[in-house]
């Protein structure tokens, strides 16, 4: 009975060890830059008790951490909902090609219709991932493919998208650096405008996931259990990728292509939380957002003023894992 109560107590006590970790790292990562601020001076400018570094932590420092946690948090969330559904541990919206997706249609509204109002930025993100999910469903649906198979289709899918970025970078070289930007994955410039146009998505996808997330479980036991309990498989996964590719396209639209937190942020939080997806996702979400502050963090403290951009360092954290999974994978099998 006690190994019972032990075993339900874990994944909560994970959970909230993680949203302290969160908290911590924050107030330290608001410190961190050109500049350093003590955190006792950041905690006490975010209780109004001091102004001394107002401007650098209100208005330079404070959204971009805030952008991190929510970018973070959604793609992480998508990479857990596109492994349960699929039933593959290497789905991620990066892996499979979702993030290049969205990407690629960002980067096309940016250098070609460079007026076009910045609230078309995610429609035109996500439209572009929903196609990539679309080709990778009907690849999936010619043949019984493998978990290595349908990862390796969507890296060709992902490379397509790459090499129609690399050609609009040739077609309109005046705007290159904004589309290097979106090629490695950035948080460098961002500011309130951007939080602001990526929070009301996460406001509303995020109660969408929470609402989801018995279903995810029984999508995980398969299609023919899901439909002996009631339910419309096919009506479902639809609904589930649809949420995956709208969290993954918005949190891309913002802050540019950053690979692997999908992957890597699932796997993390089911050795620490378990599989039951209640569990799973606000773990997999508070551990996106770490990874993604670290990268952020560790980016501008390393060589400041110059900054690295976040997705070259989660590309090094996460690309040997990456590997490391297609190989227990083929073992597996």
């Amino acid at each position: 009975m006690k190994k019972t109560i032990r075993k339900q107590k874990r994944p909560l006590l994970a959970i909230l060890i993680l949203a302290v970790i969160l908290i911590v790292l924050s107030v330290i990562s608001i410190g961190i830059g050109a500049l350093y601020i003590s955190p006792d001076a950041v905690v006490t400018n975010l209780l109004g008790l001091d102004h001394s570094f107002e401007f650098i932590i209100q208005q330079y420092r404070l959204p971009r951490i805030i952008l991190a946690i929510l970018a973070g948090a959604g793609l992480a969330a998508a990479g857990a909902i596109l492994q349960g559904v699929i039933r593959n541990p290497l789905a991620s919206p990066d892996v499979v090609g979702i993030s290049k997706g969205s990407g690629l249609a960002a980067m096309a509204v940016i250098l070609i219709f460079p007026e076009s109002p910045v609230y078309v930025l995610p429609f035109s993100a996500f439209a572009g991932a929903a196609i990539i999910a679309v080709l990778l469903l009907m690849i999936a649906r010619k043949k019984s493919i493998q978990p290595s198979s349908l990862a390796l289709s969507g890296i060709a899918l992902g490379a397509v998208c790459h090499a129609g970025m690399q050609y609009m970078m040739v077609k309109f070289p005046g705007d290159v650096n904004a589309a290097l930007i979106w090629l490695t994955g950035s948080l460098w410039g961002r500011n309130w405008e951007e939080v602001n146009l990526l929070a009301p998505w996460l406001l509303i996808l995020f109660p969408i996931v929470c609402i989801l997330i018995p279903k995810l479980d029984l999508m995980s036991l398969g299609d023919e259990l899901a439909q002996g309990l009631g339910e419309n498989a096919n009506r479902l996964r639809f609904i589930l990728i649809f949420t995956a590719v709208a969290l993954a396209g918005s949190c891309v639209a913002v802050v540019g292509s950053i690979g692997f937190i999908g992957l890597l942020a699932p796997h993390i939080a089911r050795r620490l939380a378990g599989e039951k997806a209640k569990y799973l996702l606000p773990a997999s979400a508070l551990i996106g957002a770490i990874i993604l502050l670290i990268a952020d963090t560790l980016g501008r403290g390393i060589m400041p003023p110059v900054e690295i951009p976040a997705g070259i360092l989660t590309a090094v954290i996460g690309a040997p894992y990456f590997l490391y999974l297609l190989k227990f994978e083929a073992r597996k099998q």
